[in-house]
């Protein structure tokens, strides 16, 4: 594995720069074609891609008609591809050009695999459209079942067929499979066995006209190859200067991975275009190791990747530093486009909502006790008890909200509970713990009973043990159940007391909520008018407090306790947590990720209504020590917590943290290895 030097570039991380191409056509003109092609891959080479994808037919041109079958056309064809072979000799990208080559006497539509002046396999399209205003069959062989075989290309003899796949012998996750256009129009795409063989690229050579409304097919139909194969996807469509007798042509390009957009080109562009893109071969090699299902399709199949033949080239990956060429969501539980997160948050809240209801149903519908605080997790956890007694069709009355303070409860948080709880309708009640605390402190004959100021973690959790106690008691007494407030967060990094504390409840309705979605879960539901103005109103005052325990006395010259002060800032540790827990990736992949989404607040996009005073930037030596303690703590020693989770339903597709679900480990794990991986990588070590 590559050492520090080398934490700045993509395939140290396991990435591939690629490139779709957009060359402006003519209308047959192969000479023309071939300096148009040889242009955009040396931009290609000069902006460091590895793979460069050109539309179907590029260097013939697609809409030519019966002048594919001409012999003055083959000869011009194969002077062309000679000439781009032989151009791009010195040039580091391998290159997929569109070529109609004969075989025989039949004439195939093919992607042409080049690379540093050699061909190195030709793979014909499988499915040649013959319907509405496509002729190709009048053409083109179907390449469909060719396996095994060979063809003559730029004067060489190569492999051809469909049984081919381009593997990197220095770079393992850079296996790459071709379709060509209507291949992947296909019910069974060819690509869909290349995947099962091992293949983790699937690049489309399209010529493809556009009508109104097939951008969105074709964008569909990558977003669902993608993710089905669990592959990343990128596309190119023929562009300006094809002929426009009968049709016309958007020049399209896309690079999807894992059913996700990674980037997207211009259309309709009047000039030749490159869309530049990195995907995380490394992500998808994860995800399909993590998805058993995959391997079980590849043996269903017929095991495919003994019917491929893998045709190797070198990559030479570089270790400098090229830059990142892909957008790294700050927030990989929010998303920044304001429609995805309005649905996200619908979908979350209604999930919590659906999971409390079911559980009140099966128990006799009893009422349910929650701490009410003032903090946001507390605030959450009873706007959804609330929604859930109005589904039933109960009264918010048989909520009983609890406010505990303590020794360090603020007048703040203090003051937003009541107004909360009043403003909601719940039946609301004041236990002051400080009687109780002082007593056990004094049977422990702790010294803060004897008036030291010693604030350790007995005095913490001696209130956090109480405030829990009280509320099972409570449960207990009048006939409910406790409704947990800790997140996903809390419970990954273990900030919570165990047993007798805020770990445990009869039924947690955040924990698969991570913190930084939950406070825009509280935006959603006032700006979807989910309750009253008055509530509102206090939901937007709570959303403006610090995170805090509230456990430790502050002196008038001190700051409020601040939870993020001491573990870091939960933005960093959501961010952490969704890429080694729901990707499986590196810490110091993770690091290299945090780094670029998080090191300049001005690039990048930022959630819908996301204060400007809050959006912060991270240097390297930050994000590497916050993610030191984020995993001594998930590996180190707080497993045993969640190992003991209470039920609560799994919310977003980044992972729950129940023992049941997402997350099975040993409690008694070390966080070792990970550290030792981090600090090997990460220029500078790390302390």
């Amino acid at each position: 594995m590559p050492g520090p030097e080398a934490f700045g570039s993509i395939h140290g991380h396991g990435m591939l720069r690629v490139a779709a191409a957009t060359p402006r056509a003519t209308v047959g003109d192969p000479a023309v074609n071939a300096d148009t092609t040889i242009e955009l891959a040396e931009r290609a080479d000069a902006e460091g891609a590895d793979l460069v994808v050109f539309p179907e037919l590029n260097l013939s041109s697609y809409a030519i008609d019966d002048l594919h079958t001409q012999e003055g056309m083959r000869v011009a064809v194969d002077a062309a591809l000679r000439r781009v072979v032989t151009a791009t000799e010195g040039l580091h990208p391998l290159l997929l050009i569109g070529v109609p080559l004969l075989r025989g006497d039949r004439l195939y539509n093919c992607a042409v695999a080049v690379h540093r002046g050699d061909v190195l396999g030709v793979v014909p399209k499988s499915f040649l459209p013959n319907y509405r205003e496509y002729y190709e069959k009048r053409w083109f062989s179907p390449g469909a079942g060719i396996v095994g075989a060979e063809i003559t290309a730029a004067g060489r003899t190569v492999p051809f067929g469909t049984d081919l796949l381009f593997a990197a012998t220095d770079h393992p996750d850079a296996v790459i499979a071709v379709d060509v256009c209507e291949d992947y129009w296909a019910p069974i795409p060819p690509s869909t066995h290349a995947a099962l063989a091992g293949a983790l690229v699937i690049a489309n050579l399209s010529a493809s006209n556009i009508v109104v409304g097939k951008a969105r097919d074709r964008a569909l139909l990558c977003a669902s190859h993608s993710l089905r194969t669990a592959s990343a996807y990128i596309f190119s469509a023929a562009g300006p200067g094809e002929s426009t007798t009968d049709l016309a042509w958007d020049g399209q390009s896309l690079v999807f991975e894992l059913g996700e957009q990674v980037a997207a080109s211009e259309r309709f562009a009047d000039s030749a275009a490159l869309l530049v893109s990195d995907v995380d071969l490394a992500r998808v090699r994860l995800e399909r190791t993590r998805t058993g299902t995959f391997g079980d399709a590849a043996r269903a199949a017929g095991s495919p990747e003994a019917r491929f033949r893998r045709i190797g080239f070198a990559l030479e990956p570089r270790s400098d530093d090229t830059g990142l060429r892909r957008d790294i969501p700050r927030f990989p539980y929010v998303p920044s486009d304001p429609e995805r997160l309005d649905e996200d948050c619908y979908e979350a809240f209604n999930i919590q909502v659906d999971g409390l209801t079911r559980r009140m149903t099966a128990t006799g519908e009893p009422k349910l006790v929650i701490g009410v605080s003032g903090g946001i997790d507390s605030t959450h956890a009873l706007i959804v008890a609330a929604k859930a007694m109005d589904r039933l069709g109960r009264p918010r009355s048989d909520i009983l909200g609890i406010t505990m303070p303590g020794f360090a409860t603020g007048d703040t948080t203090k003051s937003n509970a009541w107004r909360l709880m009043e403003a909601m309708g719940v039946s609301a009640e004041e236990i002051d713990i400080r009687p109780a605390a002082e007593q056990m402190l004094a049977d422990l004959d702790h010294p803060f009973s004897r008036g030291e100021e010693v604030y350790d973690v007995t005095f913490e959790n001696v209130q956090a043990g109480l405030r829990t106690d009280y509320l099972f008691r409570i449960a207990n007494h009048r006939g409910g159940f406790v409704v947990g407030t800790g997140d996903l967060s809390e419970m990954a990094l273990g900030w919570c007391t165990y047993g007798v504390g805020d770990q445990m409840s009869h039924y947690a309705v955040n924990t698969g909520v991570p913190k930084t979605l939950i406070q825009h879960l509280i935006r959603w539901t006032i700006s979807t008018d989910q309750f009253d103005a008055e509530t509102d109103a206090v939901l937007g005052d709570i959303l403006g407090t610090e995170i805090s325990p509230e456990l430790v006395p502050q002196g008038e010259e001190e700051e409020l306790q601040s939870t993020e002060a001491k573990i870091g800032p939960y933005e960093l540790h959501d961010f952490f947590l969704y890429h080694l827990l729901r990707q499986g990736q590196a810490p110091s992949k993770v690091a290299f990720l945090a780094w670029h989404a998080w090191r300049d607040a001005a690039r990048g996009s930022w959630p819908v209504d996301f204060p400007e005073a809050d959006r912060r930037s991270y240097d390297l030596p930050t994000i590497v020590r916050w993610l030191e303690v984020f995993l001594e703590r998930f590996y180190g020693f707080s497993q045993f917590k969640r190992s003991a989770l209470p039920n609560g339903p799994k919310v977003s597709g980044g992972g729950s943290r129940s023992p049941r679900g997402d997350w099975r480990a040993p409690s008694d794990g070390t966080a070792a290895p990970f550290l030792a991986e981090l600090r090997s990588r990460v220029p500078g070590g790390a302390r």
